[in-house]
């Protein structure tokens, strides 16, 4: 679909996608359709937590490849997504407190695929991206990491907040970057961390900032006042590797 996911068109290819266990990102459905078989496409589809859009026979047409879509097409992620306990295990696997990077509301796959580049090479152990208002695994993202998406884990969750309340009780606590914070050079960056980086748009929701322990900021000398989100989290990102203690 757009930027380049794998696409799954008919009642029965989706339902089948969903049983077998595939990871469908969103389901795009035409308005009004309510027989047998999308009644329960729309099961499974509630069974994942699936994100479900009804369009119009317009745009399902538009999404199409084949044009036999029979009112359902399935938008598919081209890698496999992790967990979070992956992610956790890959951390005490290397014997190094968790660093994560959690991001909200980055929606262009190039800066998606140019953080898990970042997060690989800062000795980041995965990457957390929610399941709405965000991009996906595409096949741009993935072009976008240079091969580091074969390396750096991403998890997929439901909810931003309540998996950094879960982590929390593993013993983590999580940084903001924000230019609004303290410069992160007078900041205690060790320890088990979650950097979380908001999208250039909206940055960090109101929510998920409420659940960070405090904000950074990169001291900056010039005429704009943001950066990049995907040049943000380098910046900070080996801030925390430099803090942790680089090993050569």
């Amino acid at each position: 679909m757009e930027n380049e996911t794998l696409k799954i068109e008919g009642k029965n290819a989706v339902l089948e996608a969903f049983r077998s266990g595939k990871t469908v990102d969103r389901l795009y459905i035409l308005e009004g359709l309510k027989d047998g078989p999308m009644q329960t496409i729309l099961r499974e589809a509630k069974k994942r937590d699936t994100v479900v859009s009804f369009v119009s026979k317009e745009r399902l047409g538009q999404l199409s490849e084949t044009g036999k879509h029979q009112g359902v097409i399935a938008s598919c992620a081209a890698y496999e997504y992790a967990t979070v306990e992956d992610l956790l295990n890959r951390a005490k696997e290397k014997g190094e407190p968790p660093f994560f990077l959690l991001l909200d509301n980055i929606e262009d796959p190039h800066n998606l695929g140019a953080i898990i580049r970042t997060a690989n090479l800062a000795g980041a152990h995965g990457v957390i991206i929610p399941k709405r208002r965000a991009v996906g695994l595409t096949a741009v993202a993935a072009k976008a990491s240079a091969g580091a998406i074969h390396y750096t884990p991403v998890a997929k969750v439901t909810n931003l907040t309540n998996t950094m309340k879960e982590l929390k009780k593993e013993g983590m606590w999580f940084v903001c970057g924000d230019m609004g914070g303290k410069s992160m050079y007078d900041q205690d960056l060790t320890g088990p961390v979650g950097l979380v980086i908001g999208g250039e748009g909206d940055g960090v929701s109101r929510l998920v900032a409420e659940h960070c322990d405090f904000t950074a900021s990169i001291p900056t000398k010039g005429d704009i006042d943001s950066l990049n989100a995907s040049v943000a989290a380098g910046v900070l990102a080996f801030e925390i590797l430099r803090q942790r203690g680089a090993k050569k």
